[in-house]
C-alpha cells in the first residue's frame, strides 16, 4: 500500500527548480490500482519520486487511470494534459523525510484537505525544501527574477502587487475546507488543519501542522505543532507556544471547551475545559500557587505539573501578582449562531 499521490500544477523558475505545487485532489493511501496505471505509464519504480510529466503521458495516464475506474484522477489528469504551467505526478511509497519541493507540497495539501491532521505527517526538514518566495498577484515568482517582472508588468501598464515574502502561501490559494470562516486569508498558511466549524477572526493566525478539531473561535494565534481541541475559544491577541519557537520537544494542545483570553498565552497543554485569565501568560516554570475551595493556598508548584489537566482556573492575585489555580466545573459554551458557518 502507498502512502500518497498527487497530480500538480506548479510554478518553476528560469533554471527550471520548482517554486510550488499545487494539488487539486491529493490522495492519502492511494488504490493500488491507481499506482499500477502510474507504473505502466510513467515507468514508475516505487518510492518516493515527484516526476515531471509531458501532455502525451498525461493524456495516456487519463486513458489508463479511467480504463481502471479511477475516474475522478482521470479527468484531473486530463486537464492537466491542457495545462500551461508544468505538470508534476508525485508518488509517495512512504512517508519518509521529502526530498523535493513537490513532496513537501503533496504534504501540506493533506493536511490542508483534513486527510491527515497534524504530528501525523513527517515533515522534518521541510524549510530546507520551501524556497523563499514572493508571493504575488501573478503566482509564485523567485526572488531574483521579481525585479525583471515588475519592470515587465510597469512596461505593460500594470502593477506586480507583492502580497508577501515567504516560505509559506496562505492556505485558501491552495485549499478551502468546508464549513469554515477566515477573516482574512493571509494569516493561515497552507498546512494548516481547520476543523469544520471553525471562525478565524482578523487577528487570528494558523500555522503550518497545526490547527483545530472542530469548532472554535480563533482570535490568537496558533503556533506550529498546536492543535486546538472542539469548542475551545482563543481571545484577541493570545499566544500558545509552538515547538518551533522554545517550545522544546512538548507538544503544546488545548482541550475541548476551553477559554485562553484576550493577550493571554500558553507554554503547556492545556486538558479540558480550562481558563486562562487575560493577560496572563504560563509557561512550563511559572511558579502556581494551587488554592483550594475556600481560596487557601495548598501548595506551589511548577506549570508543568498541571500539563493537560481538566477544569482549571490560571488567573492572577491583582494584589500579589502570584499566579493562582483553581479548579472549577464551568464549560466554556460557544455562540451557536455566532459561530454558524454554513
Amino acid at each position: 500500500m502507498s502512502f500518497a499521490f498527487g497530480i500538480g500544477i506548479g510554478t518553476q523558475n528560469n533554471q527550471g527548480e520548482w517554486l510550488e505545487v499545487f494539488y487539486q485532489q491529493p490522495v492519502i493511501t492511494p488504490d493500488n490500482g491507481l499506482i499500477e496505471v502510474a507504473r505502466n505509464v510513467l515507468n514508475y519504480q516505487g518510492g518516493n519520486q515527484a516526476m515531471s510529466v509531458t501532455p502525451e503521458q498525461l493524456k495516456a495516464l487519463s486513458d489508463g487511470l479511467r480504463q481502471n475506474g479511477q475516474m475522478d484522477q482521470s479527468a484531473l489528469a486530463g486537464k492537466a494534459a491542457e495545462s500551461k504551467r508544468p505538470v508534476v505526478v508525485t508518488l509517495l511509497d512512504t512517508d519518509d523525510t521529502a526530498s523535493s519541493t513537490p513532496e513537501v507540497y503533496l504534504k501540506l495539501h493533506l493536511i490542508s484537505s483534513r486527510q491527515a491532521k497534524p504530528h501525523e505527517l513527517k515533515l522534518d526538514g521541510i524549510f530546507g525544501l520551501l524556497p523563499n518566495l514572493a508571493w504575488t498577484s501573478e503566482g509564485a515568482i523567485d526572488l531574483n527574477e521579481l525585479p525583471d517582472r515588475q519592470l515587465k508588468a510597469r512596461i505593460e501598464g500594470r502593477t506586480l502587487e507583492v502580497k508577501s515574502v515567504d516560505k509559506f502561501p496562505q492556505m485558501t490559494d491552495y485549499v478551502v475546507p468546508k464549513g469554515v470562516r477566515i477573516a482574512d486569508t493571509a494569516r493561515v498558511r497552507l498546512g494548516a488543519y481547520v476543523g469544520e466549524g471553525t471562525t478565524v477572526m482578523h487577528e487570528g493566525f494558523i500555522n503550518f501542522n497545526a490547527g483545530t478539531e472542530g469548532k472554535s473561535m480563533i482570535e490568537g494565534r496558533i503556533s506550529a505543532g498546536v492543535m486546538i481541541g472542539e469548542g475551545s475559544d482563543l481571545g484577541g491577541g493570545c499566544s500558545t507556544m509552538g515547538t518551533l519557537s522554545g517550545g522544546g520537544n512538548i507538544i503544546i494542545s488545548v482541550g475541548e471547551n476551553c477559554l485562553i483570553g484576550a493577550n493571554a498565552g500558553i507554554g503547556i497543554p492545556l486538558g479540558d475545559r480550562c481558563k486562562v485569565e487575560a493577560g496572563l501568560y504560563i509557561t512550563a516554570g511559572t511558579k502556581v500557587a494551587l488554592l483550594d475551595d475556600n481560596n487557601e493556598l495548598v501548595e506551589v508548584v511548577k506549570a508543568r505539573d498541571l500539563a493537560s489537566k481538566t477544569d482549571l482556573l490560571f488567573r492572577r492575585n491583582s494584589q500579589t501578582g502570584a499566579v493562582e489555580c483553581k479548579s472549577h466545573k464551568t464549560a466554556i459554551e460557544l455562540n451557536e449562531e455566532l459561530h454558524a458557518n454554513n
